[in-house]
């Protein structure tokens, strides 16, 4: 393990070196990745020397415990030595995590589009209890929601609706998870037989492209403008200022219609364009790394069924790793905390087994 976490600081001191020269700091996208480095092996820098710290502390007992003849300094050796090992124990496991290679995305902002699926009206009005659910998750974390584009439902929800979340922690690391098909059994508002009907949404989480990450020619994109739609205030159905973009070469189409600002939705819409499109990519390196390795984030199947939220029992059951929690109210109401934890701890355990090599 020292050996390992030495191999580290000396990369941090390399990367401490690189990050204020001035050919790296004029180079945009190297300079953000290397900043990203140094922050994540400054963590385990911050780790070797507490476990440096732990492990001078057990020499010292140890010598103590020996050589001392008072029973009462040679107790306190032990009891020192001890719990020494024991937080030796836990560190270890906490390097170990810290050690396994990050995916380069999970510090990526997100674009999540929500779409109903199979039961109509009903499909409509979950997609907007999902977005809620979302909602409430990313401001309990101080993120920030900005919708894109909505088409609502007849009976309230949303057909569809696209919004981004941007925030300080590995957005995309946690928000990946919810990738895939959401079904809710409950008896819709519309049953008058009180009979239980089972619908579905579709959330797609994409991390958000920089202009670095993927070069679009606006040569190939085509640009609509159109009045927008909706509820809004003068300047709905009366100014071209809703912004639709279609990539020629792949047929990939986004729109947002939010702002007043035809720039601004612009914007926004090349944001989300730029996102699909480095999804693509990162589905082919998905699929690559899934003939490889089990992964609980969707590599691109948007049929996968990975979570059902039953009203009548109080439960939802997220497929993958078979948790079932009987504390509806609280998800749905953005308490989704445990249901995350949950599954990253599976993943990272499963990447424990696949990276032993490296301890």
């Amino acid at each position: 393990m020292i050996d390992k976490l030495n191999i580290v600081e000396q990369r941090f001191n390399e990367v401490s070196d690189l990050i204020i020269q001035p050919d790296i700091i004029t180079d945009k996208k190297r300079y953000v990745s290397l900043n990203k480095e140094y922050k994540d092996l400054g963590l385990i820098i911050e780790k070797k020397k507490i476990f440096e710290e732990l492990l001078s502390n057990v020499e010292e007992a140890e010598k103590m415990s020996k050589s001392e003849k008072d029973e009462e300094l040679i107790q306190m050796a032990n009891e020192q030595l001890f719990e020494s090992k024991e937080k030796i124990k836990v560190l270890e496991e906490e390097i170990r995590l810290l050690l396994i290679p990050k995916d380069p995305d999970d510090s990526k902002n997100v674009v999540i589009e929500l779409r109903a699926g199979t039961g109509g009206d009903e499909a409509s009005i979950f997609a907007g209890d999902l977005f809620r659910m979302y909602t409430k998750f990313c401001e309990g974390r101080g993120w920030k929601v900005s919708l894109v584009d909505s088409s609502p439902g007849t009976a309230g929800g949303f057909k569809e609706i696209i919004f981004e979340v941007s925030g300080v922690d590995d957005v995309y690391g946690i928000l990946k998870f919810e990738s895939g098909v959401h079904r809710v059994q409950r008896v819709p508002q519309t049953e008058t037989q009180g009979r239980v009907h089972t619908s579905a949404a579709t959330v797609m989480v994409l991390p958000e492209a920089e202009e670095f990450d993927i070069e679009i020619n606006m040569n190939d994109v085509r640009i609509d403008y159109f009045c927008s739609s909706g509820p809004g205030g003068q300047s709905v159905n009366t100014t071209y200022s809703a912004v639709r973009l279609t990539h020629e070469p792949t047929g990939i189409v986004a729109q947002c219609q939010d702002q007043k600002s035809q720039h601004k939705n612009k914007d926004k819409a090349l944001k989300v364009l730029r996102s699909r499109l480095y999804e693509l990519e990162l589905n082919k390196k998905l699929e690559e790394d899934s003939k490889k390795r089990s992964s609980l984030v969707s590599s691109g199947d948007r049929s996968a069924k990975i979570r059902t939220y039953n009203y009548p029992q109080g439960r939802v059951t997220d497929h993958r790793i078979g948790l079932t929690l009987y504390d509806l109210q609280n998800i749905v109401n953005g308490d989704i905390d445990k249901i995350i934890d949950e599954l990253k701890l599976v993943q990272n355990n499963e990447l424990l087994k696949n990276t032993k090599e490296i301890f």
